[in-house]
């Protein structure tokens, strides 16, 4: 890889140098850092990371090259990824070509060769920055104000710049149950394991209405993961409380920001986390049965615990913060956690879940 000098700026005025890799000229977004020890390729394409700048914690990405199976979407969503070292070697029987050759095909900035403690250290003490990548500038004080002017993420919909165009079938021969799935942001491996556990999934856009889904006469409805602020996806919140309202033997199923949504549907609160929780070691406890889950989790925004509503029985606790990890209604079929059962990258602790929500709809069908 051709060696070019490129500047991170942090809204704060903070600089670290390096190089940059993949795409060259400048990149914005929300700067965030992820402890998974691998996954770069699923990291990159889960569209949850639109808007955002990742800083892998592993000082050794790209090793393992690209295998077009492992990608989590169609593209990547992540504005810019910043690593240690980039690994100009790869070595993966599956593995079709470079992280760098494919950051460069998708006009994707990488930046390689800073001091990535220094800057994650940064971050947990100061909380998630706006920031400006550049190897067409060096002017401090300019990408500074750049940086200050990216829109907040806070108040920001960024699941209508992530949904799917139109609806489209993931058909199972041995379908047991239809799901229809709402795609905030959805991933490959959601859409795997529903199929895995007897699934025919019907995936739709995020602005899909109530009447719409019900006129699909699933089993079951699935509210995905995706990015941005949950509060400000008003849409979907409103449409989840017809869902719950029109239907309430209709099994529903959330991971994530749909786990978010699903909450603020029944009326719980959420606000924005200092640093958020990205990586593939979270430990949560099952509140049910006293187990804990080594978990894979990446969000930025959590379900305010002392809003919970009583409709909402607290189901798993964050063992770091003590956040709010899952919840289930009292009454209702409905269930949802925060983290990523179907993992990619990360343990598979959490399977089970997709055997919960198969058995709701099984039971609901009786």
């Amino acid at each position: 890889m051709q060696e070019i000098p490129a500047i991170l700026v942090l809204e704060n005025g903070s600089v670290y140098r390096g190089t940059a890799f993949g795409h060259a000229g400048e990149a914005t977004g929300e700067v965030v850092f992820n402890t998974s020890l691998t996954g770069y390729q699923e990291i990159l394409t889960d569209p949850s990371y639109a808007g955002q700048m990742v800083v892998m914690t592993y000082p050794l990405i790209g090793n393992y090259g690209i295998t077009p199976n492992d990608d989590e979407s169609a593209k990547i969503w992540a504005s810019a990824l910043i690593v240690r070292e980039a690994s100009n070697v790869y070595s993966n029987f599956e593995s079709t070509r470079s992280l760098d050759e494919t950051l460069k095909e998708a006009g994707v900035m990488g930046l390689a060769g800073i001091d990535t403690r220094k800057l994650v250290r940064e971050i947990r003490q100061k909380g998630a920055m706006r920031a400006v990548i550049s190897t067409a500038g060096d002017d401090v004080e300019a990408l500074k104000a750049q940086a200050a002017a990216i829109p907040e993420m806070t108040g920001l919909d960024l699941v209508k710049t992530v949904t799917t165009e139109s609806t489209y079938t993931v058909d199972n021969p041995e379908a047991n149950y239809h799901v229809v799935a709402f795609d905030y942001g959805i991933k490959t491996n959601i859409l795997r394991q529903l199929k895995a556990e007897g699934c025919k999934v019907t995936v739709v856009t995020a602005k899909t209405t109530a009447d719409e889904v019900l006129a699909l006469n699933p089993d079951g409805v699935f509210l995905s993961n995706g990015p941005g602020d949950p509060f400000a996806v008003t849409y979907a919140i409103d449409t989840i409380r017809e869902l719950t309202g029109k239907d309430s033997k209709l099994p529903i199923f959330g991971i994530c920001l749909g786990h978010q949504l699903l909450s603020l549907a029944f009326g719980a609160k959420t606000y924005k986390l200092k640093f958020g929780h990205h990586g593939a070691n979270h430990p949560v406890k099952n509140l049910l049965d006293s187990r804990i889950e080594i978990t894979s989790q990446n969000h930025g925004f959590a379900v305010e615990m002392e809003s919970l509503p009583e409709a909402l029985e607290l189901t798993h606790k964050n063992l770091y913060d003590l956040t709010v990890e899952g919840v289930r209604h009292r009454d209702l079929p409905c269930f949802s956690v925060q983290y990523h059962p179907e993992a990619a990258p990360g343990p598979h602790d959490s399977h089970y879940l997709f055997k919960e929500f198969t058995e709701l709809m099984e039971k609901s069908k009786n």
